[in-house]
C-alpha cells in the first residue's frame, strides 16, 4: 500500500502562536499535495534559548497552541500529524521536548519525550547543555499505524543507533528523526547519519528539520529529508527556509530489503574481551 507523506521544514521563531499559523499554512500545503503522514519539526513551537523566557511561555498539553492546533489540523484535514517535538510544561521545573502523533479523527496516538540531551561543546565556542532545561524521556516508542509501524526519535536521539535498532526489531518499518541540528554538524554528519539508520535497519526515515536563522540567534541546518529503506534519498529541501517535502513509501519495501539482507534476524550476542596492552619489548611465545 503506498502512502505519501510529507516532511514540513520551518524557522520557528520565538512566539508560539505565529509559529502555530505557520505551522497550519505548510501542513494544508502538505495535505493539498495528497499527503496522509506530515511531520514537523523538533521544537515547532518555539526556538528559544532564554530560559527564563520560555519558562514564561510554557503550557501544558491541554493548552499548548500547537497541540491544539494540530489536533485541529487532523481532525479537519482527516490526516495524521506529527509534531515533531514542542516544549511542555513538565511539573517538575523542568521542561519535556516531547512530539506529538494525532490520528485524522483528531486524538492523540501517542507521544515521545526526546531520550537523548544534546551536551556538547563543538568547536568555535558552540556548546549546548540541554540536560540543564529539558527532563529526558525514558520510553521508545512505536505506534502501528494504518500505513506501517513508525518508531520515534527527536534530533540527537539520532546519533544512537541502539535505539532505532529496539524499534525496528519491534517491528518499525518507518523511522522519524524530527531535528533542530546545528549548521555545523549538520554540514558534517546530518544526510549520512539519517541514511545510515535507514540501511541498518531496513526502513523508511522522515526527518523535518529546523533551517535558517532564527530569532534567538541560532542557525539550523535544515536539509529536510525522506529516505528509503536503501538508504536512497526520496527527496530533500535545501539549507533555509520554509519547505514541504514529500514522497510516496510503500513499507512492502521494507520487508523486501530485510529479506534480501536480513541483518535484524541475523544478530547476534557476544562477548567483549579487553585485551591487556602488550609490554615492552614484545610478548615471550
Amino acid at each position: 500500500m503506498t502512502t505519501r507523506v510529507a516532511a514540513i521544514q520551518m524557522c520557528s521563531g520565538t512566539d508560539p502562536r505565529r509559529n502555530a499559523e505557520t505551522m497550519e499554512r505548510l501542513v494544508r500545503d502538505a495535505a493539498a499535495r495528497g499527503a496522509l503522514y506530515i511531520q514537523t519539526p523538533e521544537m515547532t513551537g518555539a526556538l528559544q534559548r532564554d530560559r527564563a523566557t520560555l519558562l514564561a511561555n510554557l503550557r501544558d498539553e491541554e493548552n499548548d497552541v500547537i497541540v491544539r492546533k494540530a489536533a485541529e489540523l487532523s481532525r479537519s484535514l482527516s490526516i495524521f500529524v506529527h509534531i515533531g517535538s514542542t516544549a511542555i510544561a513538565a511539573g517538575d521545573g523542568k521542561i519535556a521536548n516531547r512530539g506529538f502523533l494525532f490520528g485524522p479523527d483528531g486524538k492523540m496516538i501517542c507521544r515521545y519525550d526526546k531520550i537523548h540531551m544534546f551536551d556538547v561543546d563543538l568547536d568555535n565556542g558552540e556548546s549546548w547543555r540541554e540536560s540543564a532545561t529539558y527532563r529526558p524521556g525514558a520510553e521508545a516508542r512505536v505506534a502501528d499505524l494504518p500505513f506501517g509501524k513508525l518508531g520515534f526519535a527527536i534530533c540527537y536521539d539520532v546519533r544512537f543507533p541502539h535505539l532505532f535498532r529496539t524499534e525496528a526489531m519491534a517491528g518499525a518499518q518507518i523511522l522519524t528523526v524530527p531535528a533542530a541540528f546545528t549548521k555545523q554538524t549538520g554540514e558534517a554528519h546530518w544526510e549520512v547519519l539519517l541514511r545510515a539508520r535507514a540501511i541498518e535497519n531496513g526502513a523508511f526515515l522522515i526527518a523535518a528539520a529546523q533551517a535558517g536563522q532564527h530569532e534567538d540567534g541560532r542557525v539550523t541546518y535544515g536539509h529536510s529529508m525522506i529516505v528509503d529503506p536503501w538508504g536512497k534519498v526520496l527527496a530533500a529541501a535545501g539549507g533555509t527556509g520554509e519547505a514541504v517535502v514529500v514522497a510516496d513509501i510503500d513499507v512492502g519495501m521494507s520487508a523486501a530489503i530485510r529479506a534480501k539482507i536480513p541483518n535484524l534476524k541475523n544478530g547476534r550476542d557476544f562477548a567483549l574481551d579487553i585485551v591487556p596492552e602488550l609490554a615492552k619489548g614484545g610478548v615471550t611465545v
